[in-house]
């Protein structure tokens, strides 16, 4: 996905959010439901996880977020804002169930399930593949493992509750690299702004 991320940037595209699409949140929801149904760590955080990631990687790669809804910061990490109202919609209306499986001792599950067939015409094939990508590359893990990998600068610099900005993708949580370091002493001392150094 850096690579990709990159070469998006060379081109020039400028990233950015659109409209919040609920509809399509409510599909992605059934599409990332639909694709976890045989994967045993699969809950509501996890969930939470994979709707951020292809969010927020869309929005890296493709210039736009899939949905655009607002993430949260929540304890165990970040998660769509109106995630409840629209979980608890589609479970009213007969779209998704919520399974609860034990999985430990005194360790319960909520394990969202589709109860339809997701509709796809919404999303662009890029989408789709991008999604598939992020379940692919967290499929092995755990809510706590997905929960801690999105534990990324835009979730760190938020209060509980507060909204993540899209463009935090962007930031990352590596150290600079030797030659990253050396390129921008380069820049700022061309710019002026290095000092004794």
């Amino acid at each position: 996905m850096d690579t990709k991320t990159r070469n998006r940037q060379d081109r020039g595209a400028k990233p950015q959010v659109s409209e919040p699409d609920e509809a399509k949140l409510k599909e992605l929801i059934l599409y990332v439901c639909q694709k976890c149904a045989d994967d045993p760590k699969f809950g509501s955080v996890k969930l939470n996880k994979h709707l951020f990631f292809s969010d927020f990687f869309a929005y890296a790669n493709l210039g736009t977020g899939i949905t655009n809804v607002e993430y949260q910061k929540l304890k165990a990490g970040p998660a769509p804002k109106r995630l409840l109202p629209i979980r608890n919609e589609m479970i009213a209306s007969g779209e998704l169930g919520l399974q609860e499986v034990r999985i430990a001792p005194g360790f319960t599950q909520k394990r969202p399930v589709a109860l339809r067939n997701p509709d796809l015409s919404l999303f662009t094939a890029d989408e789709i593949a991008l999604v598939d990508e992020v379940l692919s590359v967290f499929h092995e893990d755990n809510a706590k493992q997905i929960s801690d990998a999105s534990h990324m600068i835009g979730w760190k610099a938020a209060k509980e509750g507060e909204i993540i900005p899209y463009s935090t993708i962007f930031i990352s949580n590596s150290p600079l690299t030797e030659n990253e370091q050396q390129r921008g002493l380069e820049i700022a001392s061309q710019a002026g702004i290095l000092v004794g150094v």
